[in-house]
């Protein structure tokens, strides 16, 4: 019984029970309704709506192209690359705050004066590319205690030196002055602010004349520069002035100083007690050791000059044994800049830093030490017999060499075999193949070779050489040595 079905149209098949529609898809519509297609077959185009599009297949990356996800191994690997690379910036990050704050505190240490305004009218600077520099020791008593000597009221220098480095970097020559030298004084400024008057007098004086009225270490090596200068005509560049305890201390951080002798030791003036063979001296040792005179070999100081430079041979040459040890490194520096005061124009730590550098290719036989040549006072006057007098026309000479950067002990730089005529005795002449002129030698009385100039000496060359030339020297230099010529090599 149910109501009939309408006929539909012909060539389609029964209606779908869902309310027709059409293009809008509203109910009612006259548009047909299809019928499912057969199996197998597909729907006339526009007749039924199509099926969503599945997406299409995503085609690989071109060669050149990472892929879109790498694999886990290639991001495990760039994360470590950026660890690494995170760490290792870290790491220069810290290490360059460290240099700098090593360079800051060493800076620090060292005091710095400036003493242009002091020295008056200088000697020309002939070769400004060469350095000339004064070392001065000061034995200051302020803070040292009893243990080193008593009853002075002023500053004194225990050691002066000239270092002359060439302008081509490729020799340079330690001077030793004699404390005791005899010399003309120029007016300096006091500590009192009031000038001394000229004299004549030990060297070591002219320290202890600006340092009156207190410790004034500018005042005194001012003084000191001036009448270096005023007696040799050599423009000196800079000052170093080191003290006793820095010494001490340098030679702590280094662990002790190798010294040999051949006989003992005991001298109850330093304390200094050694039997005869080698030792690694301690800080108060080595101090000692440095400034024992008067039961040391014949009791003068010129002895004692020799000795103070085979000892700094053989620290600097302890220095180089400790060059791959930081620690023992920086406790050196340490010391060693506690106990300077500089001259403002050598620049503080940059200023030493750079002069060591450009002295790094510098061998160690390519230094060398040597002692003015002088004799005694006494020869002129009987009653003086503690100080002593240059030696002219040689050290004159001597002089002039450092004016004009050429070689005062050029001997010493050549092989005896290839050159036997380069060193000369001291106590007769001899002959320059170059030259063909007889050597002067030292002489207080005529014919006589002055009893302070001993030892076998090494050639100096003429003043009047050009820089760079081959110079056959004929000037004896008492007790020259080469800073590969520490203590236990002689």
């Amino acid at each position: 019984m149910g109501s009939s079905i309408p006929p539909e149209d012909a060539g389609h098949g029964v209606a779908s029970a869902e309310p027709p529609t059409g293009d809008s898809g509203s109910p009612g519509s006259d548009q047909p309704v299809d019928e499912p297609p057969p199996a197998g077959e597909l729907p006339p185009a526009g007749e039924l709506s199509p099926p969503a599009e599945p997406a299409p297949p995503r085609t690989p990356p071109p060669d050149d192209e990472p892929p879109l996800s790498p694999p886990p191994r290639r991001r495990r690997r760039r994360k470590v690359l950026i660890w690494t690379a995170s760490i290792t910036a870290g790491v220069v990050a810290l290490a360059a705050v460290a240099v700098f704050m090593v360079y800051r505190h060493l800076n620090g240490n060292i005091q710095q004066r400036d003493v242009s305004g002091l020295l008056g009218s200088q000697p020309v600077d002939l070769h400004p590319q060469a350095e000339n520099i004064l070392i001065v020791g000061s034995d200051t008593r302020f803070g040292q205690g009893k243990g080193y000597g008593s009853g002075l009221v002023t500053d004194q220098s225990d050691t002066t030196m000239i270092m002359h480095i060439a302008a081509n970097r490729q020799w340079a020559e330690v001077m030793s002055i004699p404390r005791d030298s005899y010399v003309p004084i120029p007016a300096c400024k006091m500590g009192n602010g009031q000038m001394s008057a000229p004299q004549t007098f030990k060297i070591n004086e002219a320290y202890a004349i600006g340092n009156l009225d207190g410790n004034h270490t500018a005042l005194g090596v001012a003084c000191t520069m001036k009448t270096v200068e005023q007696d040799t005509g050599i423009y000196l560049d800079h000052f170093v002035v080191v003290n006793f305890t820095g010494f001490q201390n340098m030679v702590s951080a280094l662990g002790g100083v190798e010294e040999c002798n051949t006989q003992p030791i005991n001298d109850p003036k330093s304390h200094l007690q050694l039997t005869a063979g080698k030792h690694l001296l301690n800080p108060k040792q080595a101090l000692a050791y440095v400034r024992a005179r008067y039961t040391l070999g014949d009791g003068s100081d010129l002895e004692r000059i020799g000795r103070q430079q085979a000892f700094m041979s053989s620290l600097i040459q302890r220095v180089k044994s400790k060059l791959l040890n930081p620690v023992a490194i920086y406790r050196f520096l340490d010391a060693a800049t506690k106990s300077l005061t500089i001259d403002t124009k050598l620049g503080g730590a940059t200023g030493l830093y750079n002069l060591a550098s450009s002295l790094r290719s510098l061998p160690s036989n390519k230094v060398a030490f040597f002692t003015l040549p002088t004799y005694p006072r006494s020869e002129v006057d009987p009653a003086d017999t503690a100080n002593v007098l240059w030696t002219q026309p040689e050290d004159s000479k001597i002089f002039q060499t450092f004016r004009d950067d050429v070689p005062a002990s050029q001997s010493l730089f050549v092989s005896p075999s290839a050159s036997p005529s380069a060193s000369a005795p001291a106590s007769g002449p001899a002959t320059s193949p170059a030259s063909s002129t007889p050597s002067v030698t030292p002489s207080a009385t005529p014919d006589t070779a002055p009893s302070g100039s001993t030892g076998t000496g090494a050639g100096a060359a003429s003043g009047s050489a050009s820089p760079g030339a081959s110079v056959t020297p004929s000037l004896p230099i008492p007790s020259a040595r080469t800073a590969n010529q520490n203590i236990c090599t002689g």
